[in-house]
């Protein structure tokens, strides 16, 4: 899979990453939570939220989340994210997840770079966050490999303990900044 960089004022599209297997990035709707729900929780890496989430989710931040679909308008893959409302230039990335038969094609990273794409022509945003536990090989390479599309640098800190989850033993979450990103 290739960049395709193309002016992306003539073409809201053209900053995402060319698309496999007639593919299409889309904002989620209300009916797409179940699905998100079932491909984060056949991803065995995410901490799977309540169903109830997803849906809130697909309704309350499609702005700020993308999904991919297949030629029938199901969706394979996904990324949630929000603006976060103290820092209005940054998006944290809250879930990536990529359905088993659509995994190791580049699928993340063109809904992470689609996405950044569309959230950067409604607002000024120079900044990404994600919070990443440590080991997961996949979304370390994902982020890092963003950030060097993006000629970003990546901050990394430990923003939650493993002591803080109030639900059992849980991995600390280290937070990646990546930024300054221009658009």
């Amino acid at each position: 899979m290739t960049a395709a960089h193309a002016d992306p004022q003539a073409d809201p599209q053209a900053e995402f990453l060319e698309m496999p297997e007639s593919l299409r990035i889309d904002h989620p709707e209300v009916a797409d939570g179940a699905a998100l729900w079932r491909i984060a929780k056949d991803s065995g890496n995410l901490d799977l939220n309540s169903s109830y989430s997803y849906l809130l989710w697909c309704r309350d931040f499609a702005g700020t989340s993308a999904v991919a679909r297949d030629a029938q308008g199901a969706p394979v893959g996904f990324v949630t994210g929000y603006v976060r409302p103290d820092r209005p230039d940054t998006l944290l990335v809250w879930q990536v997840a990529v359905d088993d038969a659509y995994r190791g094609r580049g699928l993340a990273a063109a809904l992470l770079d689609g996405l950044t794409a569309r959230v950067a022509q409604d607002q000024r945003m120079t900044t990404v966050e994600t919070t990443i536990t440590p080991g997961n090989t996949a979304s370390e390479r994902l982020f890092t490999s963003y950030a060097r599309r993006h000629g970003a640098v990546v901050e990394r800190e430990v923003l939650f303990q493993a002591g803080q989850f109030p639900d059992g033993p849980h991995d600390p979450e280290v937070l990646y900044r990546i930024g300054p990103l221009s658009f």
